[in-house]
């Protein structure tokens, strides 16, 4: 029954040769799978040198145990319960570090394309349209960041990677019911936050 599901992957092939040793089909899987890893690993540190370490941990955790894997979910399934896994414990050690290190309010802030800095720019309409989008991005991210581990893990499954339900019920081995009353919470964390942060929305 299992060899049957994993036919139905779509990665099944390149698991197979990858199984075999063969480097080019793991490289496919890496071109395949690292700008979505990428993406989450950095929605759910909001560093992106933290996100690039965890994305090549998660594929050394791949390359040394593919050979155990045997198909009971989907390669996708597998490999995205890897990086959820890799950057909670990231985070653990990113709060460790931050509780001993200096704030200050002057430090850019995170955000997708690199850091905010809060220096003003260009007067030119183009760059003024692409700061305040880039603020908004980075606000977002920041009302992400804020939430409890287990809302942010739904949300940016669910919303930002367009995971089902199922999927994620698969990833984080949590009931679909529990997935969906986090979300619901999380997205009105988020509304609130942003809220808070810009008025009314």
């Amino acid at each position: 029954m299992w060899h049957r599901e994993m036919r139905a992957d779509e990665d099944f092939e390149y698991v197979s040769l990858c199984k075999k040793g063969d480097l080019e089909a793991f490289e496919a899987l890496v071109q395949k799978y690292q700008k979505r890893m990428l993406n989450i690993a950095l929605r759910m540190t909001g560093s992106y040198e933290e996100a690039c370490d965890i994305v090549q941990e998660v594929f050394v955790s791949v390359y040394r145990n593919i050979g155990g894997f045997e198909g009971r979910a989907k390669f996708s399934t597998w490999i995205h319960a890897i990086v959820m896994n890799l950057s909670r414990n990231r985070l653990k050690q990113m709060k460790a570090r931050l509780s001993q290190e200096p704030f200050s309010l002057d430090d850019p802030l995170p955000a997708e394309d690199g850091p905010l800095r809060t220096e003003p720019v260009s007067g030119e309409v183009s760059a003024l349209e692409r700061l305040e989008k880039k603020e908004l991005q980075g606000l977002v991210q920041r009302c992400v960041s804020a939430l409890d581990g287990e809302f942010r893990e739904v949300i940016i499954l669910r919303d930002m990677q367009g995971f089902s339900y199922e999927e994620i019920h698969d990833m984080l081995k949590i009931p679909q019911g529990t997935v969906k009353s986090r979300l619901s919470r999380a997205r009105e964390a988020v509304k609130d936050c942003l809220k808070r942060a810009m008025g009314e929305l």
